[in-house]
C-alpha cells in the first residue's frame, strides 16, 4: 500500500475524545477496510491530539479532504509525525478478549508485540487478554503493541482503556 495521508486538526486535547473523534469520523467518512486511523500528541505553544488517517487512494483522500474541510476541520497533507497511536487498523475491530500472540499478529496490521521488561521473545501461544482496547504504536515503520505481564502467565496491553487521571483522589 502506498498511503495517502491527511492530518485532522480539531483542536482535542484529551486523548480519549481524540479516539472517538476519529472513530466517529472514520465511520461518517465511510472510510474503505484498510484505512488506518492514528492520534498524535502535538506538543508546542497548543497541545493538543490531532488525527491522521492514511488511505489506500488518492481519490479517497480528496474526498475526506474535502468533506472535512467542509465540516470546518483544520485539515493539511501528511503526517504530524511517524509514531502515531494507531486506533483504527486492519484488523482491529476483531482484538477483543483473551487472544495468542500469534492470533493477534495473524488477525490485523500488528507487526510485533514488544513485553515491557522482558529479555526476551515471549511465545507466540501466550495469551493476551486485550480488554477490548488495543493501541499499537508506529515505531520504524512497524505496527508495535506494548504489553506487560499479569496474572495467570497473561499479558495485557500497556495502555489500559480508561486512565485514572492524574491527581483524581485529591
Amino acid at each position: 500500500m502506498t498511503p495517502y495521508v491527511l492530518t485532522v486538526d480539531a483542536g482535542t486535547q484529551d486523548l480519549r475524545a481524540a479516539d472517538h473523534l476519529l472513530l466517529t469520523l472514520a465511520a461518517e467518512l465511510a472510510l474503505p477496510e484498510g484505512t488506518f486511523g492514528c492520534t498524535h500528541l502535538v506538543r508546542g505553544d497548543r497541545p493538543r491530539v490531532a488525527l491522521s488517517f492514511a488511505v489506500e487512494s488518492q481519490e479517497v483522500l480528496d474526498a475526506a479532504r474535502e468533506w472535512l474541510t467542509a465540516k470546518g476541520y483544520e485539515v493539511t497533507d501528511g503526517a504530524p509525525d511517524e509514531a502515531g497511536r494507531a486506533v483504527l487498523y486492519p484488523g482491529s475491530e476483531a482484538l477483543t478478549g483473551t487472544l495468542t500472540i500469534a492470533e493477534l499478529l495473524s488477525g490485523s496490521a500488528i507487526d510485533r508485540v514488544t513485553v515491557l521488561g522482558a529479555g526476551s521473545e515471549t511465545a507466540a501461544e501466550t495469551s493476551v487478554v486485550t480488554r477490548d482496547h488495543i493501541r499499537p504504536q508506529w515505531q520504524n515503520g512497524e505496527l508495535v503493541l506494548a504489553v506487560m505481564p499479569a496474572a495467570g502467565g497473561t499479558l495485557v496491553p500497556f495502555e489500559v482503556p480508561a486512565p485514572t487521571p492524574c491527581c483524581a483522589d485529591h
